[in-house]
């Protein structure tokens, strides 16, 4: 059965709309794709899992001294709030937080150029911050056209304690480093709570060696203001085809097929799947990822988190089949890396767009940016190799993740002290 790009892209159609972790529209969607997959003649589940959040009650940040202003702020999700009334304390802004920026720090509100990772989030929390100040967008955005994001605190990042965190638009923030703003009262009143989020579970009992399993996945989650056509819907319509494959044509291993939920805010569906199938883990050989596709504009790409052996096939298929591929060992952002970390040998199938050719994580996230042709070739990509791997005689893979990968994990998942890709 050969991939039907149309027929893919008017399902992506069908779940182009905001459907942020945890909320009424991702189960909307995650329904949309419990139906497509009852339409191909094969059963799919829910998995539920909880996602810790916050509700924002209040949030103001104002510019106190050398001048009166307020500006428009999104508190970060889990992070902690200030009393009633706010705090009124010294603003600094730390650019990328070197340890000469560092210095006198104690009590302040800073602004950083980037979110923390580990290591500086711990620093910054053990010099004492008042909290810290995040950029979204650019110096030259428009208010009425861009949204501030809605970020979300980590658990690699709040291990080492919560303080206060928001994010701003860089604009706001480029007014208020150029006009020498010195001192902010900053209130920010939260509540937290938990929200049920879902994958969506397909299996395909192998033929000939059911106990090895082959893993796919996409998140269909998307982020705040955002219709995720780009990031994830795309990926999530590519394993719709690749499922409707392995139904016609019935794979010698055990196929997985998820759909995951709130990837955006930590790859907790995959996190959560990895947790409730512990057990099921020994039995998985690799795992198969596809996120963001068909973009007019791009480039394929595969990142290899395997050992280099897997990186060579990969590239010797594509050149062979004549795929424009381009191949890499490395982690991406995905819920391919919580798989690598749980010792799962995993590639990402993707199409990056140049800079401004397609976007994500923002209202800019449509599908005028995306086209039926261009989805085709990820999905033939990633049917080509699944297909070659999946009805191996011998599998090929060696079920092992390498030091130099393991090491990325880490400084990744925040495991190393002395270290802590989404490519756009």
């Amino acid at each position: 059965m050969s991939i039907n790009s149309k027929r893919a892209f008017e399902l992506l159609k069908k779940i182009a709309f905001v459907r942020t972790g945890g909320s009424e529209e991702e189960l909307r969607a995650a329904n949309i794709l419990l139906e497509e997959i009852s339409s191909i003649g094969v059963n799919g589940h829910l998995e539920e899992f909880k996602v810790p959040s916050s509700k924002i009650k209040k949030a103001t940040l104002k510019v106190v001294e050398p001048y009166e202003k307020e500006y428009e702020i999104t508190p970060y999700n889990c992070s902690v709030g200030t009393p009633e009334g706010g705090i009124t304390t010294d603003f600094v802004y730390i650019e990328d937080g070197l340890d000469a920026n560092l210095v006198d720090i104690k009590g302040k509100f800073v602004l950083i150029n980037q979110h923390p990772e580990p290591k500086l989030y711990k620093k910054l929390v053990e010099a004492g911050i008042a909290g810290y100040i995040t950029m979204s967008g650019t110096a030259m955005d428009e208010e009425d056209k861009t949204d501030i994001a809605v970020a979300r605190m980590r658990e690699k990042n709040t291990k080492y304690g919560k303080v206060p965190a928001i994010n701003m638009r860089m604009k706001d923030c480029f007014h208020m480093v150029k006009n020498k703003a010195s001192k902010v009262n900053v209130e920010i009143i939260t509540e937290d709570i938990e929200l049920t989020s879902h994958n969506v579970v397909v299996t395909l009992e192998g033929s000939k060696y059911p106990d090895e399993i082959i893993s796919f996945g996409a998140h269909y989650d998307s982020v705040h203001f955002s219709t995720g056509v780009y990031d994830n819907g795309a990926g999530s319509v590519i394993l719709m085809e690749l499922l409707r494959h392995f139904k016609e044509n019935p794979p010698m291993r055990t196929t997985k097929f998820v759909w995951y939920g709130s990837e955006e805010v930590g790859l907790l569906g995959s996190k959560a799947y990895l947790q409730a199938h512990e057990e099921e883990l020994k039995k998985h050989l690799l795992m198969i990822n596809i996120d963001v596709a068909g973009s007019v504009l791009g480039r394929e790409k595969a990142l290899v988190t395997a050992e280099q052996s897997l990186v060579d096939y990969i590239d010797h298929m594509a050149k062979i089949k004549g795929f424009p591929l381009k191949v890499e060992q490395s982690i991406y952002s995905s819920d391919s890396t919580a798989f690598a970390d749980a010792g799962i040998p995993s590639v990402t199938f993707c199409r990056f767009a140049p800079q401004g050719g397609a976007f994500i994580h923002t209202r800019n996230d449509i599908i005028d940016f995306l086209s039926a042709e261009a989805l085709e070739m990820t999905a033939i990509i990633a049917k080509e190799f699944s297909e070659s791997i999946v009805n191996s005689v011998v599998f090929p893979i060696e079920k092992k993740i390498p030091d130099n990968m393991r090491k990325d994990l880490d400084k990744y998942f925040g495991k190393d002290d002395k270290e802590s890709k989404k490519e756009n």
